[in-house]
């Protein structure tokens, strides 16, 4: 092989490396996007969230101590 050849093949190898890298770096970006759609997603689902927490806390009562039964109070007496 002459050097030219040589030359020619390590240009080839290089643009291709330089096409994948641009590939992978698109593909990055585009992963990085959903992550940011999925966290945004996230953060109003949890305010959502914590929104009914706070709205339910207000009317929330202990439920009402259990009543005797006929049964237990003729135990009982």
């Amino acid at each position: 092989m002459s050097w030219a050849s040589e030359a020619v093949g390590a240009i080839r190898k290089i643009i291709l490396v330089e096409d994948r890298i641009e590939r992978v770096a698109n593909h990055v970006d585009q992963l990085a996007e959903t992550c940011r759609d999925l966290d945004r997603r996230l953060v109003r689902l949890e305010a959502k969230f914590d929104l009914i927490e706070k709205i339910a806390a207000p009317g929330r009562r202990a439920l009402p101590a259990k009543a005797q039964s006929h049964r237990d109070k003729k135990k009982t007496s």
